[in-house]
């Protein structure tokens, strides 16, 4: 069986959530919820986004599907983007959402250079990516080219000592203590430079 490299532990970790589908959102409902959070009339908001009184009234009230020209004047008018016509608000509510993974716990996935243990792993729709991670890797000539992904990463040293190669900049050697922030479409890998294994808590943003 093929082991799970850097990249596919990100999107493994992206698919474990799985989709939540919510109700088809109110085009009408939603254009008079940010007319309202504006404080305007149906006169004030259509006279901004140049359009008939009477035809804001029907988009508003599900009577007439606007075309893709309305639309752009609404988006105009209301001062936002197209897609975020389209976009349900987010509540304003605490979800109050926690997980604990105590030591010893969590997912492993192996690499031939990393061995990483997935944190948090019972918290689905996360959107950043904790986990443990050992170095077992001490040379460049370990991997297979860069490691990239989508979004930003953290990384913070725990024990022994590493250099943290990147695409862009000169290698960087750091031990227990440091930390490092960087953006992960940049390649980047790090190897261990002490006598054991280094071990780093690694955060990456799933965005």
């Amino acid at each position: 069986m093929e082991k799970p490299t850097s990249d596919n532990l990100i999107r493994i970790a992206r698919d474990s959530g799985g989709e939540e589908h919510g109700e088809p959102l109110n085009l009408g409902q939603r254009v008079r919820e940010l007319r309202k959070a504006r404080d305007w009339t149906l006169e004030q908001a259509a006279k901004q986004a140049g359009l008939a009184r009477s035809t804001l009234s029907k988009i508003e009230n599900g009577q007439m599907s606007p075309t893709y020209e309305a639309l752009k004047k609404l988006a105009v008018g209301l001062e936002i983007s197209v897609p975020q016509l389209f976009t349900a608000p987010q509540k304003d509510q605490v979800t109050g959402r926690m997980t604990v993974t105590k030591l010893g716990e969590g997912t492993p996935y192996l690499t031939t250079t990393y061995e990483h243990k997935l944190l948090s792993d019972t918290l689905t729709k996360k959107k950043m990516l904790p986990y443990h991670a050992r170095i077992r890797a001490r040379s460049m000539e370990e991997f297979d080219g860069w490691v990239r992904h989508d979004g930003e990463e953290f990384l913070f040293v725990l024990t022994g000592v590493v250099r943290l190669y990147t695409e862009f900049y000169e290698p960087v050697e750091m031990r227990r203590g440091d930390s490092a922030y960087y953006d992960g479409t940049m390649g980047h890998n790090v190897i261990s430079i002490s006598e054991e294994d280094a071990t780093l808590l690694w955060v990456t943003s799933l965005t």
